[in-house]
């Protein structure tokens, strides 16, 4: 099926000269069934597109503290005090339609979308130019479209002249740019203006900016292939085909005879990738945190002894990581910090005031055992502890399918119960457990946090231990899911919204207050960093991101970092 499944794809011609010189790219993203088509990159149906049809301004690179790479936009700044952001955009870039703007054009557009919304319904055949015009259209949409605003912008855009844009906002905002300036798609305002919804409008023929064109489109895959009149000039990868195949055994079954390019997720023998794969190379990524998520605050309702901090403490300290990663995660996760900042990325920003820089690798079950009994805990006869008459037992949830996590979770029953504490492992479906985890109806979850759109620790601090992010037990929350609540945080992520990111040494006393605060309360459990592992063809293409020059992010379904990565690749022996 999977060899019937990539003949078909293969079978579908696009008619470009190009076809034939060069090798078609096959990126597996995981698609298990047929693709609806949908290019809308604010949709929650979207099927792709993100970074080679439609761009951003800048693209940051969240593994590494790399600059912002220009895109749409070649510079940016900020006034003092984070209240303006202005942007100076690329001259010369067309959309690929092909028509260009003028000046005279920018200031029609902008008249016409402040005075007439929705008069002009002429179509524009020949495309236009990239400008100012099209950034303003875009975050005013956004802004109007709650649906759309999963940037959380709030500010208010402004044409200056053809490459020039400023962005007023009400308060100091300098955390807010890389949302706008590297996670915002910019969409041509003559094609977006007539669309009833553009939050959940069906995208068909898309329009965009960036170095690929829908070619075809077939229920059993598309395929892009390379815009000719790209402002950075052709790729050299000149089609990409995203093939549907039936889940993760369908891919590797066609990653073992050669029919994928690029795809991430668990291989097996992948520690002898190039033995057992020819052709191939992998790069193992820790980015994302694996943590036990505990329901831990008593006051917004949650229930269990996991609310007590001496509990989380004990769990912490009884985890032997070392044979988690070895049984669980076949050594591909990484160490992680009590911080959660990133130890390959952060390391120079993770305090010094903390008991341990990096989680401990092996148990320590003496510790734990101290803390509990410090708490008041007494270790029963059945070698549980327990208090005011209540044993510590305690469940953890998991999705059933995840293998992985399921081995992880069964194994820290084990650990755990050496130290004396009870956990039963619980598996549920995937739409069980985000409710579990969104009602606050759990003791403990097995999960992973995620980073965001810059290289700045401020944003899973935001996302995840912010009292404006968590609700009562009960009440869905923003991504704070363990209900956390601190007032020393909350003040330290205030203070950082009116710093400039560049002053490093001004953020670091407010960083460091999070860091200790997390470290005492751990309301999130460190697990592992978690290793996203990518396999790419490095026989068929070369420029690959890898462990020494992680320029992107590799994983096949992260946007846009994937888009990074095909601009930078060439055929093996070009």
């Amino acid at each position: 099926m999977v060899a019937s499944t990539l003949a078909v794809a293969g079978c579908q011609s696009s008619g470009t000269p190009n076809q034939g010189k060069s090798p078609t790219l096959i990126a597996y993203t995981g698609q298990a069934g047929d693709y609806q088509i949908n290019f809308n990159p604010f949709a929650p149906t979207a099927i792709g597109g993100t970074g080679t049809i439609f761009q951003t301004l800048f693209f940051y690179n969240i593994v590494r503290k790399d600059a912002p790479t220009p895109w749409l936009g070649k510079a940016f700044s900020w006034n003092a005090d984070g209240t303006k952001l202005s942007i100076t955009l690329r001259d010369g870039v067309k959309w690929s339609d092909g028509v260009r703007f003028t000046a005279a054009d920018v200031v029609f557009t902008l008249d016409m979308i402040t005075k007439h919304k929705g008069m002009n319904n002429e179509k524009w055949s020949d495309g236009v130019r990239f400008t100012a015009a099209d950034v303003v259209f875009t975050l005013d949409m956004i802004t109007k479209h709650k649906g759309m605003n999963n940037a959380g912008y709030a500010g208010h855009a402004t044409a200056v002249d053809d490459t020039h844009v400023t962005i007023a906002f009400d308060k100091p905002s300098f955390v807010d740019g890389p949302s706008v300036l590297g996670k915002t798609y910019i969409v041509p305002e003559h094609k977006w203006k007539d669309l009833a919804d553009p939050a959940v409008a069906v995208l068909k023929d898309p329009v965009g900016t960036g170095p690929y064109l829908l070619d075809d489109f077939k229920p059993q895959a598309y395929t892009l292939k390379a815009n000719p009149t790209y402002w950075g000039g052709e790729p050299a990868v000149k089609r990409i085909r995203y093939p549907a195949l039936s889940g993760n055994q369908s891919s590797v079954t066609a990653l073992k005879s050669g029919q994928i390019d690029w795809q991430t997720g668990p291989v097996p023998g992948i520690k002898d990738v190039t033995k057992n794969y020819p052709g191939y190379k992998s790069v193992i990524t820790p980015v994302n945190q694996i943590v036990l998520d505990t329901c831990s605050n008593a006051d917004l309702g949650c229930q269990g002894p996991q609310t007590d901090p001496a509990v989380r403490q004990a769990i912490y300290h009884a985890i032997d990581r070392t044979q988690l990663n070895a049984l669980a995660f076949d050594n591909t996760a990484g160490d992680i910090s009590p911080s959660l900042l990133l130890p390959t990325r952060d390391r120079a920003l993770i305090s010094g005031k903390l008991q341990n820089a990096i989680a401990p690798t092996k148990p320590d079950v003496a510790e734990a055992q101290h803390i509990l009994e410090s708490a008041g805990y007494t270790k029963g006869s059945d070698g549980i502890y327990a208090k005011d008459g209540k044993p510590l037992a305690l469940t953890v949830k998991t999705v059933s399918g995840w293998t992985d996590y399921i081995t992880a979770v069964n194994m820290i029953g084990q650990q755990l119960k050496k130290a004396g504490i009870k956990v039963t492992p619980q598996q549920l479906s995937w739409n069980e457990f985000v409710d579990s985890r969104d009602r606050g109806s759990y003791q403990l979850i097995i999960d992973s946090l995620y980073q965001g759109p810059a290289p700045d620790p401020y944003y899973l601090y935001t996302y995840f231990f912010s009292t404006a992010q968590t609700a009562k037990v009960g009440a869905k929350p923003g991504s704070n899911a363990s209900r956390f609540s601190d007032p020393q945080i909350d003040r330290a992520l205030d203070a950082l919204k009116h710093i400039n990111p560049t002053d490093t040494a001004a953020r670091q006393p407010y960083l460091e207050s999070i860091q200790t605060r997390i470290e005492q309360s751990m309301p999130y459990i460190p697990v592992l960093t978690q290793g996203t592992i990518s396999v790419y063809h490095d026989a068929k293409f070369t420029g690959w991101p890898t462990d020494s020059d992680p320029y992107a992010f590799p994983a096949v379904w992260q946007s846009p970092d994937s888009a990074e990565v095909y601009l930078r690749l060439k055929p093996a022996g070009k």
